[in-house]
């Protein structure tokens, strides 16, 4: 009888066939030889031949893919020996350890935690190339499009192998350039400020948002939409998003191809009802839309809001505003008609929340305006997802809505993936006014997963020491109210001023929206306040000082702040608008009785297709005292941070009869700033802008100075004037802003600053 040998490698080849004479092939038995830990039934289990039945080449070739495919064995070979089936198999090793070899980037517990291959279980060519990929793709998340996964083994005795995953990690894949095809109304710098990508700068060590990652041009370009659709480019497309990698693989060039489109602005605005009985003029009173504002899905979106909440506050169920859009490409306008019908009767069966291992059911579901049984709205599923994305709990939040049980019940499904919500910092910070300092702080945005934040903070300087504790509950008895709780504790002993001072305080307060913009706090206070070791021979201070005997005065007040700030809902992306308003009211026990009323005016537009950025403020305060005790040096305002181009302390009423010419601070602040920045031409990945300002501002009135010999104090409104120049740098640490200024009008006595470098903030 003629041989034909079926001869392979597993993993490695395919089998390769000698020639044959006989086509079919008959076998008594089959003999197993080379296995170890596999039974010889279940070898031929695999092979799948029958004893006595006739096989043909191709059913032998099949057996041995069968048993290739096991994944079990090395080498195979099935060989017909006269009516004897021979199968020789040599087993893969068992996996002795796992390890890692030239990583840095990435330690080897990260690694381990993607492989599949596993000590003590049996060695897999496929799966160690399979991991292989994975960590290269880890590699390539992080930017590194370079790097290089090599799985080797190393044979052991007693058929084991050692397999080493040699790494070679390769330099960042930097974005050497993001640019754009098509843009005119807006430039290349503002297109890249909306990106989430960022071009690699000059601190590109630090900051990880200038590596290439694939996956995130998707977001882009969603960002890039949304950019353009609220500022009225409806018919806005991204074309193409390529990025293109050097030919050192070491830099990647981005480029997005855009299709802008006009921009329009609202038409005509209408409304009509189609559900009977349902009178329109009610929906258009609470509509806030108006004809010439530029188009913005987010302001439709808004108004729809807004009539669907009142037919829900009048009972009426299953009512939806569908908007009709026309568009009049003559004046590039669009008409929207918003109609009121009757929608599907459709409920919320139940809510099944998925994937918060720490965050309570209970935290994602307030954020839910429906609850099981009430009606759906498609509308306000939506809005629940953004709101569950904005806690900043979740790395990920998927919100959809499926068939329920009946044809009426649909059921929302929340998917969510935690994130870490605590950080530790330890920190040195520095101020022309105060020096370097040091600091450490805790904080929890989701504390034992219930959505509350707890904070704890010490801060040392040169001349002061500060520590703080604060606690929020934002669902009080579970509406939509918030809760705070903080304590302080403060000392200083500068050089600008010849006294220390120690304050300790208790505060809490109760915070509710009063609309889509607005809201309302009201707080208590609790503080001991000391005054104590003045060097100086001021006759006000001393006086101060020895109020009550000891310096020490007992403060219990009640207040309230009012805020309106229309960046809430960013409706309007060009320009914004905040305001807030309050008062404290001392006298509920203690020593001191006082009102103090404080407002903040900030108004900000973007011009110039958004290239430069214009910013108005207006800010003042003024304390008023009842009673025997008036207003000391540690209550009264000295316009620090306010009015810049001055000391701290170094503008406003000051007892000139004094050596030192003490600072005695004022009643009353008032300053208006005017302020813009714009880009330098740099390099716009280097983050360094340029900035303008002038501040107007003044800090007098105090209460009567004439009983104290030898005060020469004057305290009347005499407005500053300073003009200056800024540069603005984004670092990793924050936003930092060096203002250079000059004093255009002052006192004889103020102290001037003409440098100063602070910590950006926004209001």
């Amino acid at each position: 009888m003629a041989t034909t040998v079926f001869l392979g490698v597993a993993g490695l080849s395919v089998p390769t066939f000698t020639p044959a004479f006989a086509q079919t092939f008959a076998f008594s038995s089959v003999k197993v030889e080379g296995n170890e830990r596999v039974d010889a039934p279940t070898i031929v289990a695999y092979a799948g031949i029958e004893r006595g039945a006739e096989v043909s080449a191709g059913a032998l070739n099949d057996a041995y893919q069968r048993i290739v495919g096991s994944g079990l064995f090395e080498t195979v070979e099935v060989i017909p020996q006269g009516s004897t089936l021979v199968i020789k198999v040599k087993e893969y090793p068992f996996v002795n350890v796992i390890s890692f070899e030239g990583n840095k980037r990435i330690k080897d517990e990260e690694l381990a935690a993607l492989v599949k291959s596993q000590s003590s279980r049996v060695y897999s060519p496929s799966t160690a190339e399979s991991d292989a990929a994975t960590l290269a793709e880890a590699y390539r998340a992080r930017g590194r499009m370079a790097a290089t996964v090599e799985p080797k083994i190393i044979r052991r005795a007693d058929n084991r192998v050692d397999l080493v995953f040699e790494i070679t990690e390769g330099k960042v894949v930097e974005i050497e350039r993001l640019s754009f095809v098509g843009n005119k109304a807006f430039s290349d710098r503002r297109l890249r400020q909306v990106l989430e990508t960022k071009q690699a700068g000059a601190l590109r060590a630090l900051i990880q948002r200038d590596t290439f990652i694939p996956e995130r041009l998707d977001l882009d370009k969603q960002l890039l939409t949304d950019f353009y659709r609220s500022r009225g480019y409806i018919d806005f497309q991204v074309m193409d998003a390529t990025a293109e990698v050097s030919r050192e693989r070491d830099a990647t060039f981005v480029t997005f191809t855009i299709s802008e489109g006009l921009s329009y602005t609202i038409g005509g605005v209408s409304t009509v009802s189609e559900v009977e009985g349902l009178d329109a003029a009610e929906f258009v009173a609470v509509q806030k839309i108006r004809t010439g504002q530029t188009y913005n899905p987010g302001l439709i979106d808004a108004n729809i809001a807004r009539m669907e909440n009142l037919a829900l506050k009048k009972g009426l169920n299953f009512i939806r505003v569908e908007p009709r859009i026309t568009r009049d490409d003559r004046n590039q306008a669009v008409d929207i008609e918003f109609a009121i019908v009757r929608g599907e009767r459709i409920f919320v069966e139940r809510i099944d929340i998925e994937g918060n291992a720490t965050t309570l059911d209970q935290v994602v579901r307030r954020q839910f305006r429906s609850v099981e049984g009430d009606p759906f709205n498609p509308r306000e599923i939506r809005q629940s997802a953004e709101r569950i994305r904005a806690l900043g709990f979740f790395s990920d939040a998927q919100v959809n809505a499926e068939p329920g049980t009946a044809p009426d019940q649909v059921v929302v499904n929340v998917d969510v993936a935690e994130q870490p919500t605590g950080s530790l910092n330890f920190g040195v910070s520095y101020s022309v006014a105060s020096g370097t300092g040091f600091n450490i702080s805790f904080s929890e945005t989701n504390f034992l997963g219930r959505g509350q934040a707890l904070s704890l903070s010490l801060n040392a300087g040169t001349d002061t020491q500060n520590s703080s504790f604060s606690f929020t509950e934002p669902a009080l008895f579970g509406r939509d109210l918030k809760f705070t709780v903080g304590a302080y504790h403060r000392t200083s002993d500068n050089d600008y001023a010849v006294f220390s001072t120690t304050s300790t305080g208790f505060t809490f307060g109760i915070g509710f929206p009063l609309g889509e913009q607005s809201s309302l706090d009201l707080t208590y206070r609790l503080s001991r306040e000391e005054l104590y070791d003045y060097t100086g021979d001021s006759p006000i201070i001393q006086a101060e000082e020895a109020v009550n005997g000891d310096g020490v005065l007992l403060t219990s007040a009640i207040g309230y702040s009012y805020e309106y700030d229309n960046r809430i809902t960013g409706l309007s992306p060009d320009s914004t608008l905040l305001l807030r308003f309050g008062q404290e009211i001392g006298g509920l026990g203690g020593d001191t009785k006082f009102l103090e009323s404080s407002l903040l005016a900030v108004a900000e537009r973007k011009a110039f297709n958004e290239e430069v950025t214009f910013r108005a403020i207006f800010e003042g305060g003024y304390i008023h005292s009842f009673g025997d005790v008036g207003t000391r040096v540690t209550d009264r305002y000295f316009g620090n941070g306010k009015v810049r181009g001055f000391e701290p302390k170094g503008l406003g009423p000051r007892d000139l009869g004094a050596s030192n010419q003490d600072a005695l601070g004022g009643n009353a602040f008032a300053v208006a700033r005017l302020e813009a920045d714009f880009p330098l031409g740099l390099p716009e990945e280097y983050g360094i802008t340029g900035g303008a300002f002038m501040d107007v501002g003044s800090v007098w009135s105090l209460d009567d100075t004439a009983g104290f010999g030898g005060a020469i104090v004057d305290d009347g409104f005499k407005p500053r004037v300073v003009v200056g120049l800024s540069f603005l740098w984004k670092t990793p640490v924050g936003p930092l802003r060096f203002n250079f200024s000059k004093a255009v009008k002052k006192e004889d006595y103020d102290k001037e600053q003409t440098f100063d470098l602070t910590v950006s903030t926004r209001f």
